[in-house]
């Protein structure tokens, strides 16, 4: 598989990831307990952050983007197992959507 698609499909993954974690973000700020949810918004917003990070750097061919979707990874993975532990359906979205992107990036990352 050519780098080229190798990033489109991790740029993708990137993007649903900091669609979910934006959705899950606010969605938690709405829940009745927000304090049992504070790992949750403080890991969204970083998961968030970097992903959109590792997509902008992995459009420009950046030379790091291996290295920014290492750390995607791990801060993906942070993201879904803390999203996992929350029942509400914005959380499990989150999760699934960052245990995608943690996939993808590591797929991209041993090819780049």
């Amino acid at each position: 598989m050519s780098q080229e698609l190798q990033y489109k499909d991790c740029i993708e993954a990137c993007f649903e990831a900091v669609n979910a974690s934006n959705v899950c973000y606010v969605s938690c700020l709405k829940e009745y307990d927000i304090a049992m949810l504070r790992e949750c918004i403080e890991l969204t917003r970083e998961c968030s952050d970097i992903c959109s990070f590792a997509a902008d750097a992995m459009s420009r061919m950046s030379p790091f983007a291996s290295n920014i979707c290492s750390l995607t990874i791990q801060i993906c993975e942070a993201c879904a197992a803390e999203c996992e532990k929350h029942p509400h359906q914005h959380c499990q979205d989150c999760a699934a959507a960052c245990r995608r992107c943690v996939e993808v990036c590591r797929e991209m990352c041993c090819v780049a």
